[in-house]
């Protein structure tokens, strides 16, 4: 869990594993008591949940240790890089609560100092233009047991690298044709170590710098520097670049001009079940039609869990609960689905919304009477006060709530039952009727009027409280009911199947419903739990004339029941 460091000692025997590293660092006195984090995304996506992981901890350490923490994109790439992600990987981290202030910088700031980086250690003879295919620098590579061969263009002279690389960024050799590579040790038992590339060529316009570069920068050669030249503290990375760390260190060490050096720590990156998180199978679904878009509710990414309706605050609960290791874990999505039930639970206004809609008329009711009856709007939270809604003599309730012959638990409506309709009267069903194909299409009820609140028997006890909506103030809504996007807990963990054999058909129904009139006043993106059927938010597809509404999550996890 993310604690402030000067709680008290109960609390520092919760920190994290990174915050304990933190603290000794500030203990000692290093980089003179200064935390400096960045968050280093690349432009060629958009975030998902795993990267939320990494955001509260950037974000998060440096806001609980007083430091400051960096945005950098790592724009390296042009040819994957667009600015429509970078706007909406800034969007999704002011959603989660952060601010990175000023400081908003870019790999490619600092493409002349590494260009000049790098002419540096070819002069220093620790690096070298190859000439050869990516097949064979990769044949020469060897294995993690035996060392790899050198290649032949290693002890190239210092003016021939020199020439050629200048060449490489004047655009005189084909893509693919060269490239620069570190000169370091090719027996390494890290295959990080043995000569890896550090620049390639690329005939692609970049979104900042244009057509101003035609060599750019490797992520591991770009990473570190940057980092050093920002006065970055902490580089926080998950698991997967823990054997890049040496190279990130002999860059660094090769870049020092004083004491001062970042140190990369890295942690668990989030793994979890019923998701795919790669970027390569999320575009896949995108691309191909299997979702809507990169905001479908059903989507991992942060654009599509904030149009479905979860909260930055359930998003931050549900990484601190499951924290920062060194140990890669599988996390079970119901975890993030209690995350969101136990925020929204504190904050979402309680409203009316019958889905499957069955009319009852009462009665003895009278036909052209409407009232209004006070509901509290949370009773987790009194501050949130109550309304009124209308009631009238038909009403529409969930077909679920009515049976013919009512087994002994069942302590909803049936033939001669006593119900109490939420913040109304208790009824009592005194016939039915059928369609031709035999379905129930109407119920008939009387009601006690002394059971009103305030009334003399406002008290009396019946077993079963059913929600509903007045027949004739009602809204037709559109209800998009989502569940889980993939049916097996591990889609992408089957060597001989795709992801997208496990798609749950499924994940999305849509359906017509009906729901109390205040809520025809409702904002965009406004959240809402609909009595006994769960969380819903209002999409942005909604007009003035068409409501729309996303169920966030049922109110119980559906899929306990069928493990």
């Amino acid at each position: 869990m993310m604690t402030d460091h000067k709680e008290d000692t109960s609390e520092k025997r919760s920190l994290n594993f990174i915050e304990a590293i933190v603290e000794e660092d500030l203990r000692q006195g290093r980089d003179d008591g200064k935390v400096h984090t960045r968050f280093p995304p690349e432009p060629n996506g958009y975030l998902h949940i795993g990267h939320a992981k990494a955001i509260c901890l950037d974000f998060g350490i440096a806001e609980n240790y007083k430091g400051k923490c960096n945005l950098r994109f790592d724009d390296t790439n042009p040819t994957k890089e667009d600015v429509e992600y970078v706007d909406s990987i800034k969007e999704d981290i002011k959603w989660l609560g952060f601010d990175w202030e000023e400081r908003e910088y870019y790999a490619s700031d600092y493409f002349g100092q590494l260009f000049d980086f790098a002419v540096d250690l070819i002069k220093r003879g620790l690096a070298y233009v190859d000439d050869q295919s990516s097949e064979e620098m990769a044949s020469q590579k060897g294995t993690p047991t035996e060392p790899g061969k050198h290649s032949p263009f290693r002890e190239r002279s210092v003016e021939e690298n020199l020439n050629l690389f200048q060449r490489m960024n004047a655009g005189e050799f084909p893509e693919g044709s060269r490239v620069l590579r570190a000169k370091i040790d090719m027996a390494s038992p890290n295959m990080h170590m043995r000569d890896p590339v550090i620049y390639r060529i690329l005939f692609h316009p970049h979104h900042r710098t244009g057509d101003a570069w035609k060599v750019y920068p490797m992520y591991d050669f770009a990473h570190g520097q940057s980092d050093y030249f920002e006065g970055v503290t902490h580089s926080l990375c998950t698991l997967e670049f823990e054997v890049h760390r040496p190279l990130y260190d002999w860059l660094v060490e090769q870049l020092m001009t004083d004491n001062y050096r970042p140190r990369q720590t890295e942690f668990n990156r989030l793994n979890l079940s019923y998701t795919v998180l790669s970027k390569r199978l999320l575009l896949e679904l995108v691309e191909k039609g299997h979702v809507k878009g990169w905001d479908d509710p059903r989507m991992p990414t942060l654009t599509g869990l904030r149009r479905r309706g979860y909260t930055p605050e359930s998003i931050r609960n549900f990484n601190d609960s499951i924290g920062y290791t060194k140990v890669m874990a599988n996390n079970d999505v119901s975890l993030l689905e209690y995350a969101v039930r136990e925020d929204l639970n504190k904050k979402a206004p309680r409203v009316m919304g019958v889905l499957n809609p069955l009319k009852l008329i009462i009665t003895n009711y009278p036909e052209d009477k409407t009232e209004e009856m006070e509901t509290i709007n949370n009773p987790e939270d009194e501050s949130m006060g109550s309304r009124t809604i209308p009631f009238s003599r038909e009403i529409y309730i969930e077909k679920e709530d009515f049976m013919e012959e009512p087994p002994k638990k069942f302590f909803r409506l049936g033939p001669g039952r006593e119900v109490r309709l939420k913040s109304a009267y208790i009824i009592k069903c005194d016939d039915y009727r059928k369609d031709e194909d035999g379905n129930v299409v109407e119920v008939y009820c009387t009601y006690d009027e002394a059971t009103r609140s305030g009334g003399p028997e406002a008290n009396r006890k019946v077993k079963g409280t059913l929600h509903w909506v007045s027949a004739k103030h009602a809204i037709e809504a559109e209800v998009r009911l989502f569940d889980r996007l993939f049916s097996d807990p591990e889609p992408a963990g089957h060597k001989d199947k795709s992801p997208i054999d496990f798609l749950n058909p499924d994940s999305l129904k849509v359906i017509t419903g009906y729901v109390e009139p205040s809520l025809n006043n409702a904002s965009l993106l406004d959240q809402f739990q609909f009595q006994r059927l769960g969380y819903f938010n209002v999409d942005p597809d909604t007009t003035p004339d068409h409501l729309v509404f996303n169920r966030t999550v049922p109110l119980r996890d559906n899929w306990a029941k069928k493990s």
